[in-house]
């Protein structure tokens, strides 16, 4: 694949993965009981939650908005002292970095939703194959290079 085609794909994965999360997340948000999506209460019960609100509000802002913002610093490419200080690949734009952060919470997202659920549901899959395209995807040489400080 191409870098350029590659250095669309991968703001484009990012985006996927937030409106999924915003969505999803705004539904719980707006219905903490989970009956707008059908999504009993019975659920938490091994969790420490009593409702899908502050599962709703992480889903919401750490997997729904964070990857906008990256996705949009992936293009643009701003600097950030305060995102720097937090790039452990100093080599690399923060922006690059932050990728594969979002990516790795994606995945202990979801192991920790699959812990508290005891349960696996196909999306649980879906999604951890996706957050290993995430990874793959910010790995090819072409992107590495772009990101290279």
């Amino acid at each position: 694949m191409k870098t350029k085609s590659a250095r669309n794909v991968l703001p484009g994965l990012l985006a996927f993965l937030g409106v999924g999360a915003v969505f999803g997340g705004g539904v719980l948000i707006a219905s903490p009981t989970g009956k707008l999506i059908g999504m009993p209460l019975s659920m938490l019960q091994h969790s420490p939650f009593q409702s899908f609100l502050i599962p709703g509000i992480i889903l919401f802002s750490v997997l729904g908005i964070m990857p906008f913002l990256i996705g949009y610093a992936l293009l643009q490419k701003p600097i950030s002292p305060l995102a720097e200080r937090i790039n452990f690949f100093s080599d690399m734009h923060w922006s690059w970095t932050y990728t594969i952060y979002c990516a790795f919470i994606l995945i202990f997202w979801i192991q920790i939703q699959m812990l508290l659920l005891q349960a696996v549901h196909w999306l649980h899959t879906f999604y951890t194959f996706f957050a290993v395209v995430i990874i793959f995807f910010a790995l090819l040489p072409g992107i590495r290079k772009l990101y290279r400080q």
